[in-house]
C-alpha cells in the first residue's frame, strides 16, 4: 500500500479558512499528503483583517509537535506563523536534528496588513532559516530579513517571491548558496482574492518535497498549484478573499 507523505504544519489558525493551518490542510490533502498540525496561535480573521490573536504557550506547541512525530512520524515540515520568540526558538530546537525537508515561511504581516510577528520573534527567525532547506519571504519580509545580500552572506537557501512587487509579470527567484539564481516568471493574475498565497505555496512545496521531488521541481509544481487556486477563487469576502483550493484538480 502506498502511504501518503506525512506533512507537519506548524502555524497559526485562520478562522475564515483562507490562510494558516486551514490553507495548509487543504493544500497538503489535495496534493496527496497526510496533514498534521501544531497550532501556534488562534486568530479571529477574515478577508478584511485580523481582529484578535491568542498565542499558544510554547510548551503546548512543543507537545503537539512531539505527539505527531512520536507516533505518526513526519516526512516534511512547513513552518508558518509562530506567534512568539519563545515558540520560534522551541521549534528550532525540535527540528534542527530531524534531517527532513523543512520549509519556513517567515510570516510577519497578514495579506490584509495585520502584524503577526514582533521584533523579538523576527530576530528568532535566524535559527529557523538555518534549519530550513528553504525560506520563502515575500518582498517586505525579504527586506526586514536584510535583503538578498544579508541572506546570501549567511548561506540561507530561499525563494524571493515577487507576487507583491509591482508590474505585470511576477518574478520568483530561487537563491541557493554557491549557485546561480533560478528564476521563474509568469503573467500577473489580477485578483483581490490572494488571502493565503504564501501559506499555500510553502505547504505545497513541503508536500512535494515529502513525496521525494527535487527542490526546483517542488517549487515549480507549487507555483502552478497556487496560480490554479488563484484562478479558481470563489469570490468570498469583501477584502482580500480566499483562493479556490477546492476547485484545483
Amino acid at each position: 500500500m502506498n502511504q501518503p507523505p506525512r506533512i507537519l504544519s506548524i502555524a497559526g489558525s485562520d478562522s475564515s479558512g483562507g490562510a494558516g493551518i486551514q490553507a495548509d490542510i487543504k493544500t497538503i490533502t489535495l496534493l496527496g499528503g497526510y496533514a498534521m498540525t501544531a497550532i501556534t496561535a488562534i486568530t479571529a480573521q477574515n478577508s478584511l483583517g485580523v481582529t484578535a490573536v491568542e498565542t499558544m504557550g510554547a510548551d503546548m506547541v512543543a507537545a503537539q509537535i512531539d505527539a505527531c512525530i512520536g507516533d505518526i512520524g513526519v516526512d516534511a515540515v512547513k513552518i508558518g506563523m509562530l506567534g512568539s520568540a519563545e515558540i520560534a526558538r522551541m521549534v528550532a530546537d525540535r527540528l534542527e536534528n530531524l534531517g527532513l525537508p523543512i520549509v519556513f515561511d517567515p510570516v510577519m504581516v497578514s495579506t490584509a496588513g495585520s502584524v503577526l510577528a514582533d521584533e523579538a520573534t523576527v530576530a528568532a527567525f535566524e535559527r529557523l532559516m538555518a534549519v530550513a532547506c528553504l525560506t520563502t519571504p515575500n518582498v517586505d519580509e525579504l527586506a526586514v530579513l536584510g535583503g538578498d545580500a544579508a541572506l546570501s552572506a549567511r548561506g540561507v537557501a530561499y525563494i524571493a517571491k515577487g507576487g507583491d512587487a509591482p508590474g505585470e509579470t511576477v518574478v520568483d527567484r530561487l537563491i541557493l548558496p554557491g549557485q546561480e539564481p533560478q528564476v521563474w516568471t509568469a503573467p500577473r493574475i489580477e485578483t483581490r482574492h490572494t488571502h493565503g498565497t504564501g501559506c499555500t505555496l510553502s505547504s505545497a512545496i513541503a508536500t512535494f518535497l515529502g513525496q521525494g521531488a527535487p527542490l526546483s521541481e517542488a517549487i515549480e509544481d507549487a507555483r502552478d498549484f497556487v496560480r490554479a487556486a488563484l484562478l479558481a477563487a470563489p469570490g468570498f469576502g469583501e477584502g482580500h478573499g480566499p483562493m479556490g483550493h477546492h476547485a484545483v484538480r
